[in-house]
């Protein structure tokens, strides 16, 4: 698949676009995620937030984005499987430099020891070479009794230098006065949400706020996600 820059798509250089031509998502979701911006993803156990970031991803590293990658809820070799199943290999990604996938568990099975906390990712290297971040799940890795306008400091102090920083978030892994001003500070938020009807998974995506958008804004996208095929845009999931 061709890698396309922002100029070839009509948008500023100060946005990252992640449209692809087997789905129509970015058609839907302003056409790019704005740079220098904290972008969250909420949602419970379940609701796709792994999925979405995998989405984006994939879709940003197409369109000549350096992303890194976070996880703390699958091995490397586990994340990587995962995402080839559906369509999104990203293998030679890392091969050539436009990708850094990290996880808690390593590569195989045993979990670091170490207690990694957000701050700790922040402050990484790895991850300061990446234009677009994303951490899955974040919530877990908020230290006991943060303090909610250092942690926003030391995000903006991470993003202000040209980066993009998506959280993946249940929100009953977090105090609720931190995930409020969390949620307050950031220039995308995005709800997922699902419900089984007729025996059939019916999931949403709901944008609460995006700020910056390069293109349209639909309030709520209905999706699903196919093997090989990845993400599809299900017009059939929202009434």
């Amino acid at each position: 698949m061709l890698i396309h820059s922002r100029r070839s798509f009509g948008l500023s250089e100060d946005a990252f676009p992640f449209g692809l031509e087997q789905d129509s998502l970015a058609n839907s979701l302003g056409a790019a995620i704005p740079n220098r911006s904290l972008m969250i993803v909420e949602g419970e156990v379940g609701e796709g937030k792994s999925l979405i970031g995998q989405r984006l991803a994939y879709g940003l590293v197409q369109n000549g984005t350096k992303v890194a990658y976070v996880t703390t809820e699958l091995t490397t070799r586990g994340w990587l499987e995962q995402v080839d199943s559906i369509g999104y290999g990203m293998t030679s990604a890392i091969d050539d430099g436009r990708f850094l996938l990290m996880s808690s568990y390593g590569v195989l099975t045993e979990q670091v020891e170490e207690e990694v906390t957000l701050f700790d990712l922040l402050r990484n290297d790895g991850l300061k070479a990446a234009d677009f971040i994303i951490i899955d799940r974040a919530s877990q890795l908020l230290p006991e009794g943060v303090d909610p306008k250092h942690l926003l400091t030391e995000i903006r102090r991470f993003t202000s230098d040209g980066r993009t920083l998506m959280l993946a978030m249940d929100p009953h892994e977090v105090p609720e006065v931190i995930f409020r001003e969390m949620k307050g500070a950031a220039e995308v938020v995005i709800g997922l949400m699902s419900l089984t009807q007729g025996g059939q998974l019916k999931r949403t995506l709901a944008v609460t706020r995006f700020l910056r958008a390069s293109g349209p804004v639909q309030a709520r996208i209905g999706w699903r996600v196919e093997p090989s095929m990845g993400f599809i845009v299900d017009i059939t999931a929202v009434s």
